[in-house]
């Protein structure tokens, strides 16, 4: 049968009176000879997910529809087309209870899907919880996230992490679900609708990612003109003098409301916490849109950019078996120095409903960005136990210019009593990178008692040194029965990886690396209670570009590898209790790298990583709401080079990570509500050789906020303190062997948000 023929079968099959299928009331149009919107049908499922602008709709015609005496007058009452659920434009999973994490999140081609509707561990962070803890960037959101750790240290003009012990580069984020397109370096929040994070490797879902992001992915939702016009005014404050400006202003217009414009603007500059260090930052974002019966369009834009001057905090790595007392986290070893970093990037996404059970999606995107300046490596190299150390600096400039595409379809249909939603979409990746970097003379300082570093010299412009593309194509499908009781999802994706390295000094070509790859992916899901609870399981694979073999004594020299393939294979339960929503997940993850074997270097190196997670958000009792969890981890080197390292934990991958975040809204002042946050980490090797580990900590944040009345004005006061008592420790491990990263100092922050 072809897929024509299928598709049409399927929307036959629709219109017919199946158990779980639901129809969208028709919206009331005045004119008389308008034609009439079509009745959406859809499966129970993907009802659930559509239910925020099902709702609307519904609501939006009983309040506007005529009286008979008025049937046959024009009216200007806005007409609201609700979308179908297979769409993601017009169709943003509704917030969950206590406002701070949304039901659902994009999985990828799949779409938007409702947590219990969805075989993998995803939490979608809101722009409430964004604003209400006065999270500035992108680290300061995850901070919520026990799954997910930091590989820099806070402050830096880049933020990278490491999630289920392995690492994920800012680089690698996703905006409105396209690769290569989001600011790199530290992203700002304030034009972000959504944060979402999806645990473990997403080949399937969502295609390669640029550096592999086998530990999970992380998707941003840009801020698009809501059906309530905003306006809204902030002036902030973060120590130790910095003062800042959010402005966020949406509109809908036009004939039925149909067109949007949002804007975000932000500045913030000042004095950092960490001593003599100065930072400044600007953001402008503009979001368009427009919701059509059929057709809906978004186009993003943005430009940010962030110097820092005067020096930017340290990480180090360690000589012998010790590692030195953390220093005072505002102990600034690198004064004197700076780093800069632009990004513009646009993106535009389109969807039309080709039929009422296919939709045809398709986004493209591109951005510039750009820095210099001391951004990567600022790394005290080969510390002693008394903090001496002799290091150089190295000064950067580089740039990163990217185009990126994805297209497709979804469609809808029923196979006798089986529903499918089947999802195909192509991906395109194109990347050109170019760096160049000078490194000063050696000096000698100390961590404790730093001294003013020597400054390398501007390298000037950065030659290219690498083409990148990054192709595949995938199809998947969602079978579901029982009135989705029972739901399974199989897919298959094709990808292939191009890459060409040049000679930044001649610009001849050095390299070239095309190889390919196929992953499956299968995910399930079953409620077997009469309540809202799902066991799901999941095997799925992430991929990383594969190695050349360059050690010209080897038997198998210039050997290429193919893209290495990391696979999972998990299971959980997750459970809504109405206002509460837990999930709890069992997973396992293996990520092959090249080591040497005799004289032959091969793919058989291994990383094992194995974990329980367990994530909690919602509402208590009313007035009463927690996010957070905990995770449990034991990560081993299980195959390495001639087996000298077998057996040994994988650095970076404590046994327990706890985040758990409450708010209390306070019977005694209405309008106050007190915030509080611990964040835990266990004792942790620092290197695969297991001979440097640094301790336990924990973490105590806490915050208040008022919202009140003033002048007719919703006025609303924030304060909160991140590590409240001041604590200094080695925080993590970088996503380089044998390195840490330092904590970050008390950080208050206040503000004072105006809605007008």
């Amino acid at each position: 049968m072809s897929a024509a023929a299928l598709l049409l079968f399927g929307a036959d099959a629709a219109a017919q009176a199946e158990p779980g299928v639901t129809s969208l009331p028709a919206v009331a149009v005045d004119a008389p000879k308008e034609k009439p919107r079509p009745i959406v049908r859809q499966n129970a499922a993907a009802a659930r997910v559509a239910r925020p602008r099902t709702r609307a709709a519904a609501s939006a015609a009983q309040r506007h529809a005529p009286s008979p005496a008025a049937a046959a007058a024009p009216s200007t009452a806005p007409v609201l087309f609700a979308a179908p659920a297979r769409a993601e434009l017009g169709n943003l999973p509704k917030e969950y209870a206590g406002g701070q994490a949304a039901r659902g999140a994009r999985l990828g081609m799949l779409g938007n899907r409702d947590f219990l509707d969805t075989p993998f561990n995803v939490t979608s962070y809101t722009s409430k919880l964004i604003e209400n803890q006065q999270a500035r960037t992108l680290s300061d959101v995850l901070e919520n996230d026990p799954s997910v750790r930091f590989t820099v240290s806070s402050g830096q003009v880049r933020e990278n992490f490491r999630i289920r012990g392995f690492s994920v580069l800012v680089s690698e984020t996703a905006l409105n679900g396209l690769y290569g397109v989001a600011p790199d370096g530290r992203v700002p929040t304030e034009f972000l609708e959504r944060v979402e994070v999806l645990k473990g490797p997403a080949a399937l879902l969502s295609g390669m990612a640029p550096y592999g992001a086998v530990g999970g992915s992380i998707n941003l939702v840009t801020k698009q003109a809501g059906d309530t016009p905003v306006t809204s005014v902030t002036a902030d404050y973060t120590s130790n003098s910095q003062f800042g400006t959010h402005i966020d202003v949406g509109r809908r217009f036009g004939q039925d409301n149909a067109f949007g414009i949002r804007f975000n603007g932000a500045y913030r500059g000042g004095d950092t916490t960490l001593d003599y260090q100065s930072r400044e930052r600007g953001l402008e974002a503009l979001a368009l849109d427009y919701r059509g019966e059929k057709l809906r369009i978004a186009l993003d834009a943005y430009f940010n950019q962030e110097i820092a001057r005067g020096g930017v905090p340290m990480m180090a790595s360690f000589t012998g078996t010790g590692v030195a007392a953390a220093p005072d986290s505002s102990n600034n070893i690198f004064r004197g120095l700076s780093g800069r970093m632009n990004n513009s990037g646009a993106m535009g996404r389109v969807e039309y409903d080709l039929a009422d059970n296919v939709t045809l999606f398709a986004s493209a995107g591109a951005i510039d960005a750009r820095f210099n300046g001391l951004t990567n490596s600022t790394v005290a190299t080969n510390v002693n136990v008394l903090g001496r150390y002799s290091g150089t600096a190295i000064n950067l400039r580089g740039y990163t210019d990217t185009i990126s595409f994805q297209g497709g379809l979804r469609a809808d249909f029923r196979t006798f009593d089986i529903g499918h939603r089947l999802s195909l979409s192509a991906a395109n990746l194109e990347s050109k990178i170019g760096s160049a970097f000078q490194r000063s003379s050696a000096f000698v300082s100390s961590i404790y008692f730093p001294v003013t570093p020597l400054i390398a010299r501007d390298p000037g412009e950065a030659p290219k040194s690498t083409d990148t593309t990054l192709s595949s194509i995938a199809l998947a499908d969602t079978l579901s029965a029982f009135d989705d009781r029972a739901q399974l999802i199989l897919g298959l994706r094709a990808q292939r990886v191009q890459t060409k390295s040049y000679n930044t000094t001649t610009g001849a070509e050095t390299n070239y690396y095309d190889e390919s790859a196929v992953t499956p992916a299968f995910g399930l899901i079953v409620k077997p209670l009469p309540i809202p609870m799902s066991l799901y399981a999941n095997y799925i694979e992430g991929l990383t570009q594969g190695d050349r073999v360059t050690d010209t004594a080897a038997a198998n020299y210039n050997q290429i590898f193919p893209p290495y393939k990391s696979r999972q294979i998990e299971t959980g339960v997750k459970w809504d209790a109405g206002t509460i929503a837990n999930t709890l997940s069992f997973y396992e993850i293996e990520k092959p790298s090249l080591i040497k074997s005799g004289n032959v270097y091969n793919s058989d190196g291994r990383q094992r990583n194995q974990g329980i997670e367990w994530n909690v958000f919602g509402e208590i009792v009313e007035g009463v709401r927690i996010l957070g969890g905990a995770s449990y981890t034991i990560g081993v080197l299980t195959k390495t080079a001639n087996g000298q390292l077998d057996g040994k934990t994988a650095y970076g991958t404590p046994k327990w990570q706890v985040n758990l975040g409450g708010e209390w809204d306070t019977p005694f002042v209405p309008g106050l509500t007190l915030e509080g946050r611990v964040v835990y980490t266990s004792a942790q090797f620092v290197n695969s050789a297991n001979t440097q580990k640094i301790p336990e900590w924990a973490r105590l944040d806490a915050g208040l906020r008022y919202s009140t009345q003033l002048l007719d004005k919703k006025v609303t006061f924030r304060a909160n303190a991140n590590n409240l008592l001041d604590h200094n420790y080695w925080a993590g491990s970088y996503f380089a062997d044998g390195i840490v990263i330092l904590s970050s100092p008390r950080t208050v922050l206040l503000s004072a948000t105006v809605d007008f």
